[in-house]
């Protein structure tokens, strides 16, 4: 029971960009996800592993969020949220995604429950890939 009327609602993250074309180019290029639809180079929709992604620029407060401020990341060394990407081999992935791209914090690094490496979009949002081991291969 999800709390909703039916259909069952689907979620849609919203990543707020400095450079709309050079976000989408990243999570098209490296990433590998779908560009779904565009709107007036301010907004693009992309769908990537079963998720909505919107990427939006930043922009002042609109009569529906009347105190919002929608900016991109000031300081990527601090976080407050990320992605973790559930990955079946934590080294092929990173290996392809660097060919791709990508730059990573650190090469992968396992502990006792996973194998898992940061990396950041142009923007500074913070990603993770990450291999569980063991029973828990489809927790997030």
């Amino acid at each position: 029971m999800s709390g909703f009327p039916d259909p069952a609602p689907e979620i849609t993250i919203i990543l707020v960009v400095a450079d709309i074309d050079r976000a989408r180019d990243f999570y098209r290029d490296v990433l590998g996800a779908e560009v779904y639809r565009e709107y007036g180079g301010s907004s693009c929709v992309l769908r990537f592993a079963s998720t909505w992604l919107l990427l939006v620029t930043g922009g002042p407060p609109t009569a529906d969020k009347p105190t919002v401020t929608f900016a991109a990341p000031v300081d990527p060394d601090h976080v407050d949220h990320a992605f973790t990407i559930r990955v079946a081999d934590c080294q092929a992935t990173y290996e392809a995604l660097r060919a791709r791209g990508a730059a990573f914090l650190t090469p992968p690094v396992a502990s006792e429950w996973e194998v898992r490496a940061f990396f950041r979009d142009p923007d500074g949002h913070l990603l993770e890939i990450s291999e569980a081991k063991g029973s828990s291969q489809g927790d997030p």
